[in-house]
């Protein structure tokens, strides 16, 4: 039997595209799944619409909080109650390509593999392309995770079987590079990227991506507060981070043209 994959999926006044979301789920060749939506005190649309499909999909649960207490709280609560062999997560807005979960999940299990991702798509906030591609690497060992975020959450998929539930630190932001970062260390091998696209990451007007000021205070937390750097070391790696960034990463988003 194939093993089963538990995806976490956070929710908070999400009515404009949990609907999409939920289906981009379904819709996965790969059947052996169960979806955690987890509620963080929304008060649109959000719980009716999930329980539309829950009560025609007995493998898609809600768990609820008892206020809004954030998307890492909310991501712990559905690893804590997840019983699947795998832990993949999914964001309210994103979408996953019909066959991302087969293809990923075949690829670990012939590769003895701990850490998987892929590449993905942007869209816009009405869900048209914005024809870039984010180009996964070969393979990413810890080492070099530390000098940049490689890993699309929407994309990562980790063996929890092996490496055990690895949950997100109480960080306000950036959580999902340090869960990651987390997941490699913990495996001692490096994490392995597919260079199909698989996934499509909705670009938000108010996205903290969008925020250049912020994410550099915040990927400086990620060094000081998630890894214990002292604050030296967080400037070290700060400055590779930046020179990463522009001279590396930068080189991984790719024009797409789509007729």
């Amino acid at each position: 039997m194939k093993p089963l994959v538990s995806i976490i999926t956070p929710m908070f006044n999400s009515e404009a595209y949990i609907s999409e979301t939920i289906h981009s789920v379904i819709n996965q060749t790969y059947t052996n799944w169960e979806l955690l939506l987890i509620d963080d005190g929304s008060h649109d649309k959000t719980i009716a619409i999930a329980n539309q499909f829950i009560a025609q999909k007995p493998n898609i649960k809600l768990l609820k909080n008892n206020a809004n207490l954030g998307a890492t709280i909310s991501r712990n609560k559905g690893i804590e109650q997840a019983k699947g062999k795998y832990i993949a997560f999914l964001d309210a807005d994103d979408l996953w390509k019909p066959n991302k979960l087969q293809i990923q999940i075949e690829f670990m299990e012939a590769q003895n593999c701990d850490v998987c991702f892929s590449s993905y798509e942007q869209i816009d906030e009405t869900g048209k392309p914005l024809n870039k591609l984010i180009k996964a690497l070969p393979e990413l060992t810890y080492q070099k995770y530390l000098k940049s975020n490689y890993i699309g959450n929407l994309t990562g998929i980790y063996n929890a079987k092996v490496l055990g539930k690895i949950k997100a630190p109480s960080l306000r932001k950036r959580q999902d590079w340090l869960l990651w970062l987390a997941a490699v260390k913990t495996s001692g091998k490096p994490a392995k990227g597919i260079e199909e696209s698989l996934a499509y990451y909705r670009v938000r007007k108010d996205a903290m991506s969008s925020k250049k000021i912020n994410l550099l205070k915040y990927n400086y937390w990620v060094y000081r507060k998630g890894l214990g750097f002292s604050s030296l070391k967080s400037v070290y790696y700060m400055l590779i981070f930046l020179s990463e960034h522009f001279f590396v990463k930068s080189k991984q988003v790719v024009s797409i043209n789509k007729t």
